[in-house]
């Protein structure tokens, strides 16, 4: 019999950014199809691992706190024109707040 050591902040957050296929690259890759850009704060990042943690769900459990987090997000981004960029803060994550979209500057009419 083995045992496991749970992960810690730093291994989770690893886990969400540098593998090939990591959840934050495919959400990514979806939302460029719609050509946003969508980036986490590095508290942001934090915060999600600190959750999984919480929740003693560890890695298994990271896909569950994103999907959450991610849900409004890839609804109501492809019917928003303009949008260029959108960031997911620790706010975004500890306090549900909305995430920080960015639009595209309008061509000022002359």
């Amino acid at each position: 019999m083995s045992i496991l050591n749970e992960l810690d902040e730093a291994s989770l957050v690893k886990i969400l950014i540098e593998p090939k296929n990591a959840l934050t690259k495919q959400y990514q890759k979806l939302l460029s199809f719609d050509n946003v850009r969508l980036k986490f704060t590095e508290t942001a990042l934090s915060a999600i691992a600190r959750k999984a943690i919480q929740r003693k769900t560890g890695a298994r459990g990271l896909r569950a706190i994103l999907e959450d987090i991610m849900l409004d997000v890839m609804y109501e981004t492809p019917s928003q024109k303009g949008i260029k960029e959108c960031l997911i803060t620790e706010e975004t994550v500890t306090k549900n707040e909305k995430p920080i979209l960015m639009y595209e500057k309008q061509a000022e009419s002359a």
